[in-house]
């Protein structure tokens, strides 16, 4: 209980207490981030320590482990803000960037176990083995993961996809067909001797665009990988075809232009084979 309530907290601030705006603009709201983390891990920890501890060795137990954690998420923050401004705008490098930062996130509230809640990192592996055999999360353990798979599920993932197919061109992301004008005029010179009839036939291409309405493409992302997830854990893998071909057809005209196909390919299948990776860990804890 004690790692998955620390996970939690570091999603939901990290993710759900963290906007767009806050992300880009990291060392501007670097101070509402850290407050964020200083409200969910309070909370977390103040729910371990009375829970488990009985209010008992408030240092211990309370201040010390918070401090740790606070500290360590402040220097891994920095950290990554600096290489990153340093560096080209890179997706792979950003995405790289970005999954060393929760590793070593999740690296410390793991060490944080070990060093304040007398956990042994041998016995947390044994367990997590055992998951995958005859172990059994207990009802509040699996409703905290269920929790932390979904936001893994729709933020984290989302953020993945985001680095990984980069930034769209605008032009292309407010495609919406293709129209094809065709005008055909007729010259006759004027004169009393009779000639023949030139003639010659002008074409134009135009482009027409559309709004462009990007949440509605990151909810919709969020439903394919939660859909994929269900289907996974249920061994319905055909299923998960359907859903490609829901979104082909409901794209099918822009798929005529090859970069935004290309584009459209690389997010889906990114975003298919997130979904498939957390729901076969659902289907092996379940």
């Amino acid at each position: 209980m004690t790692i998955l309530l620390l996970l939690l907290a570091h999603f939901i601030a990290d993710f759900w207490l963290q906007s767009d705006q806050m992300v880009k603009q990291k060392i501007k709201y670097l101070k509402k981030h850290m407050l964020h983390h200083l409200l969910t891990t309070g909370i977390t920890l103040a729910i371990i320590w009375g829970y488990q501890y009985s209010f008992q060795h408030v240092i211990r137990y309370f201040i010390l482990p918070f401090v740790f954690i606070i500290v360590t998420h402040l220097l891994i923050d920095w950290l990554k803000i600096k290489l990153v401004n340093a560096m080209k705008s890179r997706n792979l490098a950003r995405l790289g960037y970005f999954l060393l930062d929760q590793a070593l996130h999740v690296l410390m509230i793991l060490i944080t176990c070990i060093l304040f809640f007398h956990m042994q990192a041998p016995a947390m592996a044994e367990k997590l083995l055992d998951l995958y055999g005859e172990g059994r999360l207990t009802l509040f353990d699996t409703m905290l993961l269920m929790i932390i798979i979904y936001i893994l599920a729709t933020s984290v993932s989302g953020h993945i996809v985001k680095h990984i197919i980069g930034s769209f061109p605008s032009e292309l992301a407010n495609f919406e067909g293709a129209l094809t004008l065709r005008n055909q005029m007729n010259h006759v010179p004027e004169t009393k001797q009779p000639q023949k009839e030139n003639s010659f036939t002008e074409e134009y291409h135009y482009y027409t665009y559309s709004t462009p309405l990007r949440s509605h493409g990151k909810w919709i992302g969020y439903i394919e990988r939660l859909l994929v997830i269900l289907l996974t854990a249920i061994s319905a893998y055909q299923a998960i075809a359907l859903i490609i071909a829901a979104k082909s057809i409901a794209r099918f005209k822009q798929l005529d232009d090859r970069n935004w196909a290309e584009y459209f390919l690389l997010g889906t299948l990114s975003s298919i084979l997130l979904g498939l990776v957390l729901g076969l860990v659902v289907q092996a804890i379940l």
